[in-house]
């Protein structure tokens, strides 16, 4: 049996207090490991280590770092199809998406080797005669990392990559549906790639046992940053914890993203963007379309077009390299999807494609006229199932558009571009896409979003924002006259 263990201070190691689970596969419930279970204990060890790592790190050449990211690069370039095996078994990752990850990953690790050159500060000027003032940036010690099963390779990595590189230290939590493809794998690489031992802590849980590592990175104060992606609920809790201890937190957290296809669109193009926008991944990703609006005009080509293809979507394994829609991640991710939808259904909602479980999938499915009130109308449901409705024109899909209390990504399709970026202005997103499905995300891009789909922003070139300290510094050439 594989086992899967901590990774604390350079060493793998055992739960403190010996616990361990099973890490199962979603499609074919087979057991592929063993998971150390942790608690509070193994958290505060990891970051014991980490901050006792930072000052070595934090004082490591930029040469030093940059070298220790295109190493890892290499060798998950190296490793590539072994990692994307891995993610299929532990997440039911198909292999589009196991490339997609595999590719932003590298991608990641390539750009952040230059994150170490890049400035850490600049001239100020002063009216002080004589002073020499600058703003430096310093890294800012331990940070904290909180990582979903969604998207567990690019996330995990997303996690830790940019805090690294900036000199920081990082204590790692993974989801416990993926405590290696989003967790150990990182460890391995890094370690191999010869990031000093400390700088890097993994620390993996049991189902439900998530919260004593939470509560233990926000109420250390050696831990300064918290970064966290996954549920608003979560997320929220974690802020409000944070914030009794004046810290800092990046959420990147749900979203019910809307997708607008105004009537001068390419209607072909706007099929196949809808289809991928809506069910990559099994619409397990945080960008997926959850809300398609169809300006009348096309509306009748549009559905028709769009029910039919969704309709032939192939289900099933996810290691065969033609299934699109293969296992949610567990019996109740499941349970959930099929009572929204029968929720909706009784409710007075049509099912235009799937709409009926075929375990432990869930078919690639459309619902129209589903009513304000039904969960599927309002909050974020995490799986292939996708909201269409008509409207009017363009202003009544940016009003329904915004009337969601999340705000992660959106997209509008139309064959007038500057139109369609005007009207990108107006929807209350983080992120926008015009002649575009929703799914879309660069490493040196600003990701994340606005209203309840969280704060601050993850990527490469925007990570100083919030992984770093802002130090007003000055000097003087001579000394300063005092009236006392």
């Amino acid at each position: 049996m594989n086992l899967v263990r901590h990774f604390i201070g350079g060493r793998w190691t055992d739960a403190a207090n010996g616990g361990e689970y099973p890490n199962h596969d979603p499609w074919s419930g087979a057991v592929l490991a063993t998971v150390a279970a942790g608690d509070a204990e193994d958290a505060r060890r990891a970051i014991d280590a980490a901050h006792e790592a930072f000052p070595g790190w934090a004082g490591s050449l930029p040469g030093q770092r940059q070298a220790v990211f295109l190493r890892a690069a290499e060798i998950l370039a190296r490793r590539r199809e072994e990692v994307r095996a891995l993610l299929t078994a532990e997440t039911g990752c198909g292999h589009h998406f196991a490339n997609v990850q595999l590719d932003f990953s590298l991608s990641l690790l390539r750009q952040a080797a230059a994150l170490p050159y890049q400035s850490t500060g600049q001239i100020l000027p002063s009216d002080v005669a004589g002073t020499t003032a600058v703003a430096v940036r310093r890294p800012v010690g331990v940070v904290g990392a909180i990582a979903p099963w969604n998207s567990s390779l690019v996330l995990g990595g997303r996690a830790i990559v940019g805090p690294l590189a900036l000199g920081n230290t990082v204590v790692l939590k993974p989801s416990e549906e993926s405590p290696t493809s989003g967790g150990t794998i990182w460890a391995e690489i890094f370690a191999e790639a010869g990031l000093p031992a400390g700088a890097l802590n993994v620390v993996t849980h049991a189902p439900g046992d998530a919260g004593a590592i939470g509560a233990e990175l926000i109420a250390d104060p050696r831990v300064r940053r918290i970064n966290f992606t996954g549920s608003t609920v979560t997320g929220r809790r974690l802020a409000e914890q944070a914030g009794r201890h004046l810290k800092r937190v990046v959420l990147q957290l749900s979203g019910q993203n809307p997708l607008i296809v105004l009537a001068d669109a390419d209607l072909d193009h706007a099929v196949d963007a809808a289809t991928y926008g809506a069910f990559v991944h099994q619409g397990q990703v945080c960008m997926c379309a959850r809300r398609i609006y169809v300006e009348d005009r096309i509306a009748e080509p549009f559905v028709a077009r769009f029910a039919a293809k969704v309709a032939t979507l192939p289900t099933g394994d996810p290691a065969d390299p033609a299934t699109v829609i293969g296992p949610v991640i567990n019996k109740w991710s499941l349970s959930l999807l099929t009572r929204r939808v029968e929720e909706a259904v009784a409710a007075g909602a049509r099912v235009l494609a799937g709409g009926a479980p075929v375990p432990p999938c869930y078919p690639a499915t459309v619902l129209t006229e589903v009513p304000a009130d039904a969960e599927l109308a309002f909050d974020e449901t995490f799986g292939p199932v996708v909201v269409l409705e008509i409207v009017a024109d363009a202003d009544e899909a940016v009003r329904r558009a915004n009337q969601s209390r999340f705000g992660l990504t959106a997209a509008v399709l139309t064959g007038d571009p500057q139109r369609g970026v005007a009207i990108a202005r107006r929807l209350e997103a983080g992120i926008v896409h015009v002649n575009d499905q929703p799914v879309n995300d660069e490493p040196q891009m600003p990701f994340g979003g606005v209203k309840e789909s969280g704060w601050g922003r993850f990527g490469i070139g925007f990570a100083a924002d919030d992984f770093t300290e802002t130090q007003w510094l000055t000097t003087r050439d001579s000394p300063r006259a005092f009236p006392f």
